[in-house]
């Protein structure tokens, strides 16, 4: 559903990702770990349009990015870690102006629905969302990608700043969305979450996929062990940069 061959992108002399081989299939969440500046939120810029590639492309559903932006986007969510609401509209109407800039519209009682869905209940969603916690916010996030029924979610470290419930929620959330076959790409600073939650774990290191780990193989401490190894020294235990992705580690070849 996502794919990236050879994707590049370069500011000047600084390229801010070298070369991403990546793939995310329906019913998949890969997570990319990675210090700031490691390249993940590059990534996710590309795959959403918001640059244009140096060198390489990015797919959506085999549809490339960069010469077919408005079709790709379609398909597509995006879940910043921010999420931007308008602070004077109720979780409601926000939901359903987003709903009307994609060209689609929906019943009161459909969006109130999907909202339910998403985690948020009838009362906190005929609020203003000026009052909505970061937690809320996101939840309304998650209710557009389902009422746009995206194919696929991108994510920019949406667990940073959400208490241990709202995490759980949204960790929840996705987990559902994976089973419906969604594809999911998400960029975090948090292993134990990526874990939790992820199908294959990407460690990106100064723009390059130095690693793929089969989340299910490894437990939390193999892979934070593995990830600082990384991040320490850039290489693998192997003394090479593992750029493949068809075998991660802890997978059978």
């Amino acid at each position: 559903m996502l794919e990236a061959r050879n994707l590049t992108k370069s500011f000047g002399s600084l390229t801010a990702l070298d070369a991403l081989n990546l793939r995310v299939d329906p019913g998949e969440i890969v997570c990319l770990l990675g210090a700031n500046g490691a390249g993940k939120t590059t990534t996710i810029n590309l795959f959403l349009g918001f640059l244009e590639p140096s060198g390489g492309a990015a797919y959506v559903d085999g549809v490339e990015v960069a010469t077919h932006p408005i079709e790709t986007k379609r398909q597509l969510a995006y879940i910043p870690e921010q999420v931007a609401l308008y602070p004077q509209l109720t979780g409601l109407e926000n939901l359903d102006y987003f709903l009307r800039l994609a060209s689609m519209q929906k019943s009161a009682a459909e969006l109130l629905g999907i909202l339910e869905r998403a985690g948020l209940d009838k009362t906190a969603a005929e609020r203003r969302t000026a009052s909505y916690s970061k937690g809320m916010r996101q939840k309304v996030g998650v209710a557009i990608a389902l009422a746009k029924e995206a194919r696929a979610l991108l994510l920019d470290e949406p667990l940073s700043g959400l208490d241990p419930a709202a995490a759980n929620s949204l960790c929840a959330l996705l987990g559902g969305l994976k089973e419906e076959g969604r594809a999911i790409l998400m960029a975090t600073h948090d292993v134990f979450r990526a874990k939790e939650i992820g199908t294959r774990i990407g460690i990106m290191k100064a723009g390059r996929l130095v690693d793929t780990l089969d989340a299910a193989a490894l437990d939390a401490a193999e892979i934070e062990r593995i990830y600082l190894d990384h991040m320490h020294d850039g290489a693998d235990s192997a003394g090479h940069v593992a750029l493949a992705t068809d075998h991660p580690r802890g997978a059978a070849a």
